[in-house]
């Protein structure tokens, strides 16, 4: 019993261990040229230079990232809005205030640590569902029948 409890420690020890490598990316950072301002994204938007997005080859579109310069330290979070950068030399494209904020603007690229910020999930939008008054108004009896309002008559 106690080798089942040890094993099953250790897989879980493990499983978090993977998980926190995944959280944390770290390399190059490069920006988007000027020339791309107005553009559209790979999701459908228009780039702005001075909006707080970024290009990730696989990241869902939507999601926060936390992107860190280790040289000075800074931080920005950013918003996935497009696809890339497609050179193996850099893992991410920020937008111009984006690089500014992190002052990276100078040289072109910097090393840079990528965290979750949060996810955006998509999600199904629901059908709107008749809503029923609440059973406080009916304290002594369940409604038989929920009234129907009128129709509108226009004149």
């Amino acid at each position: 019993m106690k080798r089942i409890i040890i094993i099953i420690l250790c897989a879980l020890l493990h499983s978090i261990g993977e998980a926190q490598q995944i959280m944390t990316i770290r390399g190059k950072a490069s920006y988007y040229a000027d020339k791309f301002h107005g553009r559209k994204t790979a999701n459908g938007e228009r780039y702005h230079k001075d909006s707080m997005t970024c290009a990730h080859l696989r990241f869902p579109f939507g999601t926060r990232l936390l992107v860190r310069h280790l040289g000075s330290g800074k931080e920005v979070v950013v918003r996935v809005n497009d696809r890339g950068p497609y050179s193996n030399r850099f893992i991410i494209d920020l937008s111009k205030t984006a690089a500014r904020e992190l002052g990276i603007l100078q040289h072109g690229h910097a090393d840079v640590e990528l965290s979750l910020y949060d996810i955006v999930v998509p999600y199904k939008k629901q059908e709107e569902r008749l809503v029923l008054p609440p059973f406080q108004e009916y304290p002594d009896s369940f409604p038989l029948f929920i009234p129907i309002p009128e129709p509108l008559v226009r004149p």
